[in-house]
């Protein structure tokens, strides 16, 4: 039997599917949140902005500014993978079988 993997998933095991879903789903995440950054800061220094609503851009900015770092936090730093884990689990165990 023939197995075709796509990009998105819906091919090979359950484990790898869930994998590669979760990789995209947190990848499309980054990038809106990076668009909206770059949004607030079109806002902030080249519209046309009253003043009132100036000032919630501002609020918006430092707040984007944590969600930002979180963001960069996730994708560069040293972390634990569940679902490497649960598939090395599944290789000692000797149950690596597909699902």
């Amino acid at each position: 039997m023939k197995v075709h993997k796509t990009l998105f998933g819906g091919a090979g095991n359950a484990l790898e599917n869930r994998k590669l879903l979760n990789f995209w789903a947190r990848f499309i995440i980054s990038i809106t949140n990076g668009f909206t950054f770059l949004v607030l800061l079109y806002l902030l220094f080249y519209a046309e902005v009253k003043e009132t609503s100036r000032d919630l851009v501002n609020i918006l900015m430092g707040a984007y500014v944590a969600v930002l770092a979180k963001s960069t936090d996730y994708w560069f730093r040293e972390k634990k993978d569940h679902e490497h884990e649960e598939e090395m689990d599944r290789v000692r165990n000797g149950t690596n079988t597909k699902d």
